[in-house]
């Protein structure tokens, strides 16, 4: 029991989830996941989403050939793709970035 009074189960595991940071952890793998279902095979070892954030899928790319590529070539094929495979996550537009950038 704490200072403040008994807790129900729920509150004291959805608290330990936030402080331990288990639902970024599974978050990050499930936006992980989407993304090589969207790319496939050709470039999952060469790029990395990093997050979501207002709407854009922020993704890290390996080489400055390949963020050109990506960005003039296809973004639109890809955020398409990925809107049909993960809607509940409501992105509207990728934007790549060099690593290390």
């Amino acid at each position: 029991m704490s200072a403040r009074g008994p807790q129900l189960l729920s509150q004291a595991i959805a608290e330990l989830i936030a402080v331990r940071g288990f639902a970024r952890t599974r978050a990050t793998s499930d936006l992980e996941a989407f993304w090589r279902k969207t790319v496939g095979e050709a470039w999952t070892s060469s790029t990395k989403p990093l997050r979501i954030a207002r709407g854009v899928l922020h993704v890290e790319v390996q080489s400055s050939a390949l963020l050109g590529q990506l960005t003039a070539f296809h973004a639109p094929e890809l955020t398409q793709k990925f809107q049909q495979l993960a809607p509940h996550l409501k992105v509207k537009s990728i934007k790549f970035r060099l690593k290390g950038c």
